[in-house]
């Protein structure tokens, strides 16, 4: 198999345009091991960091045809993988919730956890919904939808460089909003 020595740009420009299986594992290569170190500091098992990492280079194969980096390929994937270990981290919080349900609870440590979650999980929606309405509905396409700014575009008849402008406004507004819970996140 040919090794690529390009940019990570040119490596995934390749992939999108020839879904080049050597462009890919060259991008794998590179991330792998750097993002499993930083995924094992937040999910401390070598296994769960493992998945994740899994999972967004999984993504990455899968979506690649629709990726669109605003900034760097580092910065894209490093944000992929934030995503994923907070979704990761819900996931468990869901199983350990419904598996407490089921048995008697021992000793329930993780209380002041899940008000921390549950707080942040409120002021998150309190926020977008006071978004403005095409604002908050670009969000909501793009972050629980999964659209990229492209087919948000399309679906809304307004440009790509409107939605960006909304998705930035709602990010922006997030970060202020929710600033003094972001010890939770990282």
């Amino acid at each position: 198999m040919h090794k690529y020595q390009n940019s990570d740009e040119e490596l995934l420009q390749i992939l999108q345009q020839r879904r080049d299986a050597a462009a890919f594992t060259s991008l794998y290569e590179r991330y792998w091991e750097k993002l499993v170190t930083l995924a094992y500091v937040r999910l401390q098992s070598t296994m769960d960091a493992q998945e994740v990492v899994q999972e967004v280079f999984l993504d990455i194969w899968k979506r690649s045809d629709t990726i669109q980096l605003r900034h760097s390929f580092h910065t894209y994937i490093s944000a992929a993988l934030k995503y994923k270990i907070i979704t990761f981290l819900a996931k468990r919080k869901n199983e350990t919730d419904r598996q407490s349900m089921l048995n008697l609870p021992e000793a329930d440590t993780s209380t002041e956890q899940w008000l921390s979650y549950q707080q942040l999980q409120d002021e998150l929606e309190s926020t977008v919904t006071a978004l403005p309405e095409k604002c908050r509905l670009v969000f909501r396409l793009s972050r629980e939808n999964g659209l990229s700014e492209k087919q948000i575009a399309q679906t809304l008849n307004i440009s790509v460089k409107t939605v960006e402008a909304h998705i930035s406004r709602a990010l922006k507004t997030l970060r202020t909003s929710l600033k003094h819970l972001y010890f939770l996140l990282f």
